[in-house]
């Protein structure tokens, strides 16, 4: 068996991947910089339905990777995702990553109300008052709150990234962040997760 695995230096396995993707897509692709972000959440996923379910809005991801280069931020709903984004590149443009999952006040407010603590997170990122990627891969009523939000005046993100993944409201949640006149990324259907939304904040801030 070992005669069939491919000796491949390190700093080129990315590449490696990307062209192997690219192969597979058997000819299909995107304007730029679509194609990119299809290709990295495959590339994260292996898995090549997000070649069919990533919907993008008109001009969106262009629009995110120049709001990027301008020192915007990002706040996301989980810490693995926090955790994905590649800091050290937003830090170069002046942006930063936050996530108010874990703060205490957080929590005992999302129990006192009887809401999640995604939902208040997204309240909180509407008080920072800034141009904000926001990039959901875990909470549906994360995009609830934040549509709530968009339509009170409160906040206006520069992109939504609207990525959960699972059952209970995500489909209806994806698809109503997909009306709120925001721009948006979002894969549609049940798939997503953590590590979708920050492979499209990367694909974005790799541009």
């Amino acid at each position: 068996m070992l005669e069939k695995i491919q000796f491949v230096k390190p700093e080129m396995i990315e590449a490696r991947s990307m062209e192997m993707i690219t192969k597979e897509l058997k000819g299909r692709t995107w304007p730029e910089p679509e194609f990119s972000v299809v290709k990295r959440c495959i590339h994260t996923s292996a898995d090549f339905d997000y070649a069919d379910n990533l919907c993008f809005s008109e001009g969106a991801a262009a629009l995110a990777v120049e709001a990027l280069k301008k020192g915007v931020s990002i706040v996301t709903d989980t810490r693995m995702a926090a955790s994905g984004i590649n800091k050290r590149r937003l830090a170069e443009y002046g942006g930063e990553v936050h996530c108010f999952m874990d703060a205490p006040d957080v929590a005992e407010e999302a129990r006192e109300r009887g809401c999640t603590r995604a939902a208040v997170c997204m309240e909180r990122a509407a008080a920072l008052r800034e141009n904000l990627v926001i990039a959901v891969g875990n909470a549906p009523t994360a995009l609830i709150r934040l549509y709530e939000l968009i339509q009170a005046g409160e906040i206006q993100p520069v992109l939504i990234v609207g990525a959960p993944v699972g059952f209970v409201n995500v489909v209806e949640a994806k698809e109503l962040i997909m009306t709120a006149g925001v721009p948006f990324i979002v894969p549609k259907g049940r798939k997503g997760g953590s590590n979708i939304a920050a492979a499209v904040c990367n694909a974005l801030l790799y541009q």
